[in-house]
């Protein structure tokens, strides 16, 4: 366990040191993994996050899930680094840190709440408002392959289905609470490097955006290139993008600001309507229930944000298997017979709605939509899997690749399959040319629709990411405010760790993990086939807007990829053998 830091590394590491590669993901043998990093809780910014790893019941590889808030400094401050849960309790449980003691409680009365009111009635029962609670909602517990576990509500651990994970163990909750003392090695010159990193957030030309409109400035943005999905990706222009905006949202709706443990950038809205009130939403949801399915009611969206926090369902993979299906009724490939009678229409708020509820419990056809994307095309066949939209089982994010190639390429090589946060290259977006020759020597990397030089770019910023998480630090200041980087890291480790950390150790251990992490999915069956993106973003060109005649040549860019990590031409990592579980 020497080339780790923490957080995700230190979750992937476990799992490919002890996992037994053909484990089904919701058997007992199972790994779930709880782990924050060597300066959580500190005076670091933003350095709560907490990730929850295991093999993905969803996709059947590596998965993981990373949430904000508070929960991680709790567990920092009760003294542990990570939890490792096996087995599977014979009843509803939830697991009890506090300090030294750890206790597995009976949750039956907790069992079918959601969970906001898990979380009331567990405070209720601690006799306790300041501890931190991991909790899933009856889409956990109904073993919906892409449910999700929230803290303080409504920070979610979305993807790659960890709420089903602990569903499969009856692990309702995990309940911390911390009253120990956080200390570091070099406190003043620690506490030097944060306030530096204070400075140059306050200081960054986004912050005034991101702190009034959190990722939901991303609507208009997107729209203004012409890669926001729009009816299932058909388009990236939305006509009505004014109605669904983050600046309508802020304007309308938004009662306060609310931040992370930690944190100067207070990004997380909170919201009320006439009818529904919570935090968020946050772009991806936003974006899954507007645009997406061709849904122009706002408020209609802020029911679902509420509604899929409390049940505990990932709001990218729902809002998938809604978009199949309305594109696959739209072009001829089901009729309402084949989908319970309901009319799949463009956003269709009715059948929106319905079909939610129907997943969260597996009635109807709501039990195969819960089983995710790629197995629903698959059991429909009829050519309805051209229309599902996911790699390696992970439905995609909301960003059109046909106008970011770097971000393409990301969502192909991602260890968890079609997600961006595996390295989020934001670089191409800035059109700092200058700055990507001085740093790269290559100027089309700060070009969006440029191919030159994106493989290069996201080998980078893969491992800007990977540092974010294993400090557990926001990835919106460490990587898309381009703040964080091996030479700094080095230094906030060395100060508040003691120990000796160079950027060039650092930068070993990083790459280490990724390759370790790769190896892992080969041995779960992944093929160099699967580092693709679907049939429609590498030959459909767009038609409108400012990425018109556009697609992704992911074939090039993943082959360069591949030769800049040093991997074979079936993307296998030349390393020396070594032993595998």
């Amino acid at each position: 366990m020497l080339n780790v830091i923490g957080g995700r590394g230190l979750n992937s590491t476990r799992l490919y040191e002890e996992l037994k590669r053909n484990v089904d993901p919701l058997s007992p043998e199972n790994m779930l993994l709880i782990g924050v990093g060597p300066l959580t809780g500190t005076l670091l910014p933003a350095s709560a996050y907490t990730t929850v790893s295991g093999k993905s019941p969803l996709t059947g590889i590596l998965g993981d899930s990373a949430a904000g808030g508070f929960f991680g400094a709790e567990l920092k401050l009760a003294g542990y680094d990570q939890i490792i849960i096996t087995g599977r309790s014979e009843k509803p449980c939830y697991l009890l840190v506090s300090n030294d003691n750890v206790e597995i409680r009976d949750a039956s009365h907790l069992w079918g709440k959601d969970i906001w009111e898990t979380t009331a009635a567990l405070r209720k029962e601690l006799g306790d408002n300041a501890i931190q609670i991991a909790a899933i909602g009856p889409a956990g517990e109904n073993l919906v392959k892409f449910a999700t576990v929230a803290c303080n509500n409504s920070r979610m651990f979305g993807r790659t289905g960890m709420g089903c994970l602990l569903g499969s163990k009856q692990l309702k909750a995990v309940v911390v609470r911390g009253k120990k003392r956080i200390t570091v090695a070099d406190t003043l010159r620690y506490a030097d490097l944060c306030r530096k990193l204070e400075t140059d957030i306050l200081n960054h030309p986004e912050y005034e955006q991101r702190n009034a409109l959190g990722s939901t400035l991303l609507m208009k943005a997107l729209n203004g290139i012409g890669i926001l999905p729009t009816r299932h990706f058909q388009e990236g222009v939305c006509p009505y993008v004014d109605e669904i905006s983050g600046e309508t949202l802020a304007e309308r709706y938004k009662v306060k600001n609310k931040s992370c443990f930690n944190c100067n950038i207070h990004c997380s809205r909170y919201f009320i309507t006439p009818q529904y009130e919570g935090e968020g939403p946050e772009y991806e949801t936003l974006c899954s229930y507007t645009s997406r399915l061709g849904n122009s009611d706002l408020e209609f969206a802020l029911k679902m944000t509420t509604f899929l926090n409390r049940m505990g369902m990932d709001s990218l993979s729902s809002g998938e298997t809604i978009g199949w299906a309305m594109e696959c009724a739209q072009r001829g490939l089901l009729t309402k017979e084949d989908l319970d009678g309901f009319d799949f229409s463009w956003g269709n708020t009715e059948t929106i709605e319905k079909i939610l509820r129907m997943m969260v419990y597996r009635e109807g056809i709501g039990d195969a939509f819960a089983e995710g994307t790629r197995s629903l095309a698959r059991r429909f066949g009829k050519g309805t899997d051209t229309y599902a939209f996911h790699v390696k089982g992970l439905d995609m994010i909301c960003g059109d690749p046909r106008g970011i190639k770097a971000f393409g390429l990301c969502y192909a090589i991602a260890s968890r399959g079609g997600d961006h946060l595996r390295a989020e290259p934001f670089f191409e977006l800035t059109e700092r040319y200058d700055e990507a020759e001085k740093r790269w020597g290559i100027r089309e990397i700060a070009d969006r629709l440029a191919v030159k030089g994106k493989a290069v770019l996201v080998e980078h910023t893969e491992r800007q990411a990977l540092i974010s998480d294993c400090l557990t630090m926001c990835k919106n200041i460490g990587l898309s405010m381009d703040l964080m980087n091996v030479e700094f890291a080095s230094q906030l480790l060395t100060a508040g760790t003691g120990l000796k950390f160079t950027p060039e150790r650092v930068d070993d251990v990083l790459k280490r993990i990724i390759e370790r992490d790769r190896l892992l999915n080969i041995d779960f069956g992944i093929e160099p086939s699967q580092d693709t993106l679907p049939e429609r973003f590498r030959s459909e060109p767009l038609k409108e807007g400012a990425s018109k005649g556009h697609i992704v040549p992911v074939e090039e860019m993943v082959k360069e990829y591949y030769k800049l990590k040093g991997w074979n031409e079936r993307g296998i990592p030349q390393a020396k053998a070594r032993k595998r579980p």
